[in-house]
């Protein structure tokens, strides 16, 4: 999704896609902590993670990993807000699915996910996927 939104926003697929790749990697040490679970626990950053994570890699792999963890982190580049919107656009995918299956609930979940979302080719489809089932969205985009 990230390489798409990617050729869609003029931005790099490669390096989205690898951005998108490495971008969770740290929920394998501290997990994904819930954002009601934020209010209470606090985790490491997604940077210091990083660096324990790589800390006995190669030299070149362990700063280039940690350099592509903080430009994710940043935000500050088409890539990384490519690969961010492809991780949010992602996220209301799910929710519009577990609205489809009857779970009242995730509309709250899917509206602030999309209000979360910055490009113009993630809004769009977000949009359009509002107005399809999820076997329909995946016929027309995922072919």
């Amino acid at each position: 999704m990230g390489a798409v939104l990617a050729m869609m926003e003029g931005a790099d697929p490669a390096k989205v896609a690898l951005l998108a790749t490495l971008h969770d990697t740290q929920e394998t040490r501290v997990g994904d902590i819930p954002w009601i679970g934020r209010r209470y626990l606090t985790a490491a950053s997604n940077e210091d993670v990083t660096a324990d994570q790589v800390a006995d890699s190669h030299p070149r792999v362990a700063d280039g990993i940690k350099s592509l963890i903080a430009e994710y982190e940043a935000r500050e580049t088409p890539e990384s807000q490519v690969a961010h919107d492809a991780d949010l656009l992602d996220c209301a995918l799910q929710g519009l699915e577990y609205l489809q299956q009857g779970h009242v609930q995730a509309r709250e979940w899917v509206n602030s996910t999309k209000a979360k979302l910055k490009t113009s080719s993630a809004i769009a489809l977000a949009d359009a996927a509002k107005g399809m089932t999820i076997t329909e969205w995946q016929r027309t985009y995922l072919r």
